[in-house]
């Protein structure tokens, strides 16, 4: 049995995507893959775009590692580890072209808004990792939250807001699908400048 999941061999250093997928290529990432129904889609309709799938759940890790072996994709890799560790000490450098982050946990009471995502080491991070033209997809169906998100990327220097990411019907996650027709979902895209 093929296995997609990515240990690396220093967990201080940035990874090397080269090495990770053993060639070159567009770089994606899925922050918070969940059950992967996104980052599979997206797999299977961009073959020749490298993805990473990043989850802090084991069991969702498995569960996507066995769809993609059972399917037979070969531009994915997993990554088991907090999103905002990946993003701050894994992801290297002007590398990734794009980068998913659907539907965050948004934290809703006041009092736990300090464990949210969006903070400003976060999209440092986000930045770091972004290449020059690279994009950032958001979508949340917490409202206030999607507000707080597009506020403080709007603020960033850096990041210029674009036209929003609305995913072809087989790319919706879970979530989206869960939500559609019941709750308003906020989107944002906003694009490193060089």
């Amino acid at each position: 049995m093929t296995t997609w999941r990515y240990i690396p061999d220093d967990w201080l250093t940035p990874l090397d995507p080269a090495a990770v997928f053993g060639e070159p290529g567009r770089f994606e990432v899925d922050l918070g893959c969940g059950k992967g129904r996104f980052l599979l889609a997206r797999a299977e309709h961009h073959p020749g775009t490298r993805l990473l799938g990043i989850d802090r759940m084991l069991k969702r890790i498995r569960k996507i590692d066995n769809k993609l072996n059972a399917r037979g994709i070969a531009n994915v890799r997993l990554l088991r580890i907090e999103a905002y560790y990946a993003v701050t000490y894994l992801m290297p450098k002007d590398a990734v072209s794009t980068c998913y982050l659907f539907f965050p946990d948004p934290w809703p009471k006041k009092k736990h808004h300090g464990n949210r995502l969006f903070n400003e080491r976060f999209l440092d991070g986000l930045e770091r990792m972004l290449s020059p033209g690279g994009v950032l997809h958001v979508a949340t169906d917490h409202l206030p939250y999607f507000e707080d998100i597009r506020g403080i990327l709007s603020q960033r220097d850096r990041l210029t807001e674009s036209k929003p990411f609305v995913p072809a019907e087989s790319e919706q996650t879970d979530f989206e699908r869960w939500y559609l027709g019941k709750k308003e979902i906020g989107r944002c895209s906003f694009t490193l400048r060089d």
